[in-house]
């Protein structure tokens, strides 16, 4: 691939950017692939897709990026994560979720975190979700402040919820966090790449009354609603004999079960609640690595999917997956699902690729904005170089996009018309001074893994 400055074209304006040469996967409705695409892009949104041979005479850019032989398909959408976590890499590991959670995480989170540890945190996900492919994320998390400034100056788009856990908190704490909830919200609502969201943690962290409550102001501010749902069979029976019900019926039964809500795994629903999170329109993200790290089950996708679901995949947290990496994700959702229901066709290529991208969206209320590459969306697009031994020979993208494509494999990332990386440089954020502070403040927090061992 190469850039260089255009001009000359006849029939067509001065645009931006524009993307020539190169197999374009559009994800539209039609699945159009062009076998040598081009796309044009102006103030931050896709004014053409179309044949290289078409845009190249009717455009003329500011820049353009020869693409070649490589692959231009939308930016990857993660459901979910908590980009922070990353400072919690390999901290704890091969443990069943509360385990996890109660021994290692929690301690790990009340010790050390601060809007600078999450801070730091947060760019070294960002950086690593961007040369993965990643253009949009979905986070929730604690100081989510300094998580939006971080994704900000990243350049990324994204989703933040500003998390709550009610557990072992007082009456005073709760209205300390309902109030800091509403000031993230107003405070992040006018940024453009940034739609700020209300977490309440899960159903067994979070009571029925302020869960009602979280989502009302979530419906008054007109944001969405993120949250863990129905992750392990434990977390199920402990709803079930608290409250008689499981928990993706005891969201239902309190309203909040909606269009608003985006729930992170639903891997433990039954056939009648796969209906229900289908008609409801609730936003459901598949993680499948976490999923199997932690021993939590793997989610009935396939059953999802049929009944007409809106499925989008998440890496969810280094912590519990050790890498962003949803090229991963892709290809472990497409593989994963044919193993356990010995059917090859459980979840096709293309299926674990639209999780990945306009269904993602979809889960998200995004696709008005990406997921696509279409005109009049946002320039969220990604090129990936097919020069690589794991991609030669080629016969169908698709299948190399689901089953052979790494993140190493990804060379520019373009994000609302910016280039953010450029032939694998990160433009937005200084990577080397990322890493050196988060080792150091990996050896503070490793003091606390020492002390447990």
């Amino acid at each position: 691939m190469s850039t260089q400055a255009a001009g000359g074209a006849q029939g067509g304006g001065e645009v931006e950017l524009l993307v020539l040469g190169g197999i374009v996967v559009t994800m539209d409705p039609g699945r159009t692939i062009l076998a040598e695409g081009a796309i044009a892009v102006s103030n931050g949104r896709i004014l053409a897709v179309g044949p290289r041979a078409e845009l190249a005479v009717r455009f003329t850019a500011g820049r353009t990026i020869e693409a070649g032989q490589a692959l231009i398909m939308p930016g990857l959408i993660d459901g979910h994560t908590h980009l922070p976590m990353t400072l919690f890499r390999g901290l704890a590991d091969d443990l069943p979720l509360h385990a996890w959670l109660e021994q290692h995480v929690w301690p790990a989170e009340h010790r050390f975190l601060n809007p600078e540890t999450v801070r730091w945190g947060t760019r070294l996900g960002a950086a690593e979700l961007i040369h993965s492919g990643v253009t949009t994320c979905c986070d929730m998390y604690f100081f989510e402040d300094s998580v939006a400034e971080a994704v900000r100056e990243a350049g990324l788009r994204a989703i933040l919820g500003q998390a709550v856990i009610e557990a072992g908190s007082a009456g005073a704490d709760v209205e300390r966090m309902v109030a800091d909830v509403e000031r993230f919200v107003e405070r992040w609502r006018v940024d453009e790449r940034i739609v700020p969201a209300i977490a309440p943690h899960a159903p067994y962290t979070v009571s029925p009354d302020l869960f009602r409550r979280l989502h009302a102001l979530s419906a008054r501010l007109d944001v969405p609603l993120l949250t863990h749902l129905a992750e392990t069979q434990e977390e199920s029976r402990d709803i079930v004999a608290r409250y008689g019900r499981t928990p993706a019926r005891h969201l239902a039964e309190l309203g909040v079960l909606d269009e608003r809500l985006i729930a992170a795994h639903c891997v433990w629903v039954n056939a009648e609640e796969i209906e229900l999170l289908a008609a409801r329109r609730t936003g459901i993200v598949h993680c499948p690595r976490s999923n199997l790290k932690l021993a939590s089950g793997v989610a009935p996708v396939p059953d999802l999917l049929r009944a007409g679901a809106l499925v989008g995949l998440g890496t969810d947290g280094a912590a519990s997956n050790n890498e962003l990496d949803l090229l991963s994700e892709i290809q472990v959702a497409a593989l994963i699902h044919k193993g356990v229901r010995l059917d090859p066709l459980a979840v096709p290529a293309f299926a674990a690729l639209e999780m990945a991208t306009i269904g993602g969206a979809r889960a998200l209320k995004l696709d008005h904005l990406t997921g696509s590459l279409e005109a009049g969306k946002r320039a969220d697009l990604i090129i990936v170089d097919l020069d690589e031994n794991n991609l030669v020979p080629l016969y169908d993208p698709v299948s190399h996009l689901a089953y052979a494509v790494a993140a190493a494999d990804v060379r520019t990332v373009v994000i609302d018309g910016r280039v953010v990386l450029d032939d694998d440089e990160l433009l937005t954020l200084d990577e080397a001074e990322v890493r050196r502070q988060v080792r150091t403040l990996a050896t503070e927090i490793g003091s606390l893994r020492s002390v447990r061992a």
